[in-house]
């Protein structure tokens, strides 16, 4: 397990390598020069200036220059600073908003989980019946939604219509802290991010544990007069796991994704947030650090999915 775990690991590494080599190479293929992003249009500068602002920035070194310095400096710790606020390192920008974008997604990620796999075993279990049939369709209009459509119906019902949840923000204004305020302005954006990812898990479970449920063991179960609710839950539903714990791991990109439209809806002080005024105002390093970390946690997840295989089904053997 260590030696897989290493494995793992140094694989990621890689991946986390080539990825910052594409994000910077795309960068820079933009349209554009990057020192405007450096420049007040109301303050005239010279052509000399500007020389010798592009050399103090390194950006008048070739390609693959700029971006070993780069890298130099990302390996220390030192992701450089906004362009837009100059007295903040990228590194404390990133760091204060992992936070809200980890309890947003872990929230909806939790959601999807527990109702994706009851969704997905009640519907197994009651195939070809009216609840099988209302679950396949939340499942189709779930993935068909994209997440931008999904946070604007659900922001129009539930905020504009009803009136029942809060339209943005993380807390109220002017209130003081509490669980409650958090979890009233969480429940709405956490549920809307949650839809595509429980619409997934839920056809995957279904396919799984119908699989499992025709399978001599579970008919055997059975016959020996097993309770059908134990037959269910502790025959069928650890072995039609292994394949949904694939797609849990791979639905962490899915969700980042997602929360970018919904942080953006919502004004969720979140990475994703960050990300889309990072892109508007050209903020290169502020882009370049929060697809590095991002990057990283999306990797670590799906080390951490790999490695949870083994847990589930002790069948599987890790080398």
């Amino acid at each position: 397990m260590l030696q897989y775990s290493l494995r793992r690991l140094l694989i990621g590494a890689g991946m986390l390598l080539a990825l910052s080599m594409l994000i910077f190479v795309m960068l820079r293929l933009t349209p554009g020069d990057p020192i405007d992003a450096y420049i007040d249009p109301n303050v005239p500068m010279s052509p000399s200036d500007l020389v010798e602002l592009r050399d103090t920035l390194g950006l008048d070194a070739p390609l693959p220059v700029q971006y070993l310095a780069w890298l130099q400096q990302a390996v220390m710790g030192n992701l450089g600073y906004s362009i837009k606020r100059p007295d903040q390192p990228v590194l404390s920008l990133v760091f204060s908003r992992i936070g809200p974008t980890v309890l947003l997604m872990g929230s909806a990620i939790v959601i999807s989980i527990i109702a994706g796999i009851a969704s997905g075993m009640i519907s197994a279990v009651r195939r070809n019946s009216v609840v099988d049939l209302s679950f396949s369709l939340f499942a189709v209009t779930g993935i068909s939604s994209p997440p931008f459509l999904s946070a604007l119906v659900g922001l129009y019902l539930f905020s504009v219509y009803f009136d029942w949840l809060p339209s943005g923000g993380m807390l109220t204004p002017g209130r003081d802290f509490s669980i409650a305020d958090l979890l009233h302005h969480l429940i709405l954006p956490a549920a809307l991010l949650a839809v595509a990812q429980t619409a997934l898990i839920m056809r995957y479970m279904r396919s799984s544990m119908l699989e499992v449920l025709n399978q001599d063991y579970v008919r055997t179960a059975r016959a020996k007069g097993v309770y059908e609710f134990w037959v269910i839950t502790k025959h069928a539903l650890r072995n039609a796991l292994l394949p949904v714990v694939t797609l849990i791991g791979s639905t962490i990109g899915l969700a980042i994704g997602g929360a970018i439209f919904i942080e953006s809806v919502f004004n969720w002080p979140g990475m994703g947030l960050l990300m889309v005024d990072a892109v508007e105002n050209r903020d290169y390093p502020v882009i370049m650090g929060s697809t590095l970390v991002i990057g990283a946690c999306v990797i670590f997840v799906n080390i951490l999915t790999d490695l949870a295989y083994a847990v589930i089904d002790p069948r599987i053997k890790v080398g």
